[in-house]
């Protein structure tokens, strides 16, 4: 099961919305073959890992419930194929959440005789779908919100320099991260401050996919000649009715595709710019600032995993803070991460954890 969760993560957010799926096929303790879900349209991992060998009398490991015949449906059902392929035994990581399997899946397989057992790698591949789960129940993008900070929580100085505050380790792991999601996303503030490319660029090399990058500017503040408009790519720019007609045909010349949404005290309204990024099948967004846009998607319960990388260094209290006021006055009600982990990257640490804003909609076990 852990070299299928390894074939999942190798495909994380490639598959746009169809979930990422490992699946590994093993005759008497030797793998026999991998297999990772493509794109739509293309063969899901079960399929792969089936297709030109032996499969008889074999187990086969996959993170996600094997799939059956639905409606709209473009392949073949994985579970008829591993019916076919006689396969011995089925270990599953998790039932499919998705009404239109929902343990149909496993009930197919226990019809033709094969044993099937469930759990093994059960949080692991929950936790490596989050974002497919939530886009595929909500409709709406799943907020990663990502801030590198000094250990007094300053994002930058009373000036402004925030270069660099951590070291080359945790800025590379945060390229990595750009790598898999579908969306970077920061407010005017932080071009204006920055300008930043908002490119994914594991290993110092721009990667191949790039996220889409977006700018929330309900003022029209957005310099056409950002650096965010000379990188390969799409750029949305998030604005309102009353920016100036002028600049909004600026951005449009600059290659960028504006999403119109109403205005409120903070600028864009997030709440009505996630539900137009969910229709057009953002399913995951990557959120870098700066402290206003921050605290108005943590305010209103859109975030659903922190990600703080901390260093070990002290700016004070003049400095910037990663989030703005959020009208907490009691410990108690402030917001507490779940299943957070700590994780070393020297010099500095990444603190992370989910909000609990959100929990998937799990199957019971049948």
């Amino acid at each position: 099961m852990k070299l299928a969760l390894e074939s999942a993560q190798s495909v994380r957010g490639r598959t746009v919305s169809n979930p990422w799926v490992g699946a590994v096929l093993v005759e008497d303790g030797r793998v026999v073959s991998r297999g990772a879900t493509a794109p739509p349209g293309g063969p899901h991992a079960e399929s792969t890992a089936l297709a030109g060998v032996d499969a008889r009398g074999c187990t086969l490991y996959v993170t996600l419930e094997p799939c059956v015949a639905f409606e709209g449906k473009r392949t073949a059902p994985c579970a008829q194929a591993i019916v076919e392929a006689g396969v011995a035994r089925v270990v599953v990581a998790m039932l499919d959440p998705d009404r239109r399997v929902s343990g149909r899946g496993v009930a197919v397989l226990r019809e033709a005789g094969i044993a099937v057992e469930i759990g093994d790698g059960a949080s692991e591949a929950l936790q490596l779908i989050r974002p497919y789960l939530k886009h595929a129940q909500l409709g709406l993008p799943y907020v990663l919100a990502k801030f590198a900070v000094s250990l007094d929580g300053r994002t930058a100085t009373a000036s402004g320099d925030s270069k660099w505050i951590t070291g080359s380790g945790a800025r590379e792991h945060s390229h990595q991260q750009r790598a898999w999601v579908d969306a970077v996303m920061v407010g005017s503030g932080t071009v204006l401050a920055d300008d930043p490319a908002l490119t994914a660029r594991p290993g110092g090399v721009l990667a191949e996919r790039q996220p889409v990058r977006i700018v929330l500017d309900s003022r029209g503040r957005t310099p056409p000649d950002s650096a965010i408009f000379g990188q390969p790519g799409t750029v949305f720019v998030a604005t309102a009715a009353s920016a100036p007609g002028e600049w909004k045909r600026e951005m449009t010349l600059r290659g960028a595709k504006l999403i119109e949404c109403e205005s409120d005290e903070s600028g864009v309204n997030v709440n009505a710019l996630l539900a137009v990024l969910g229709q057009r099948n953002i399913g995951s967004i990557w959120v870098e600032g700066g402290g206003t846009l921050l605290s108005s998607l943590l305010a209103d319960g859109h975030v659903d995993e922190v990600w703080a990388y901390i260093a070990p260094v002290l700016i004070g209290g003049d400095g910037l803070s990663a989030v703005r006021a959020l009208g907490i006055q009691r410990v108690a009600d402030a917001l507490r991460l779940a299943e957070a982990t700590v994780e070393t990257l020297p010099p500095d640490v990444l603190v992370r954890g989910n909000t609990q804003n959100w929990a998937p909609r799990l199957v019971s076990t049948p």
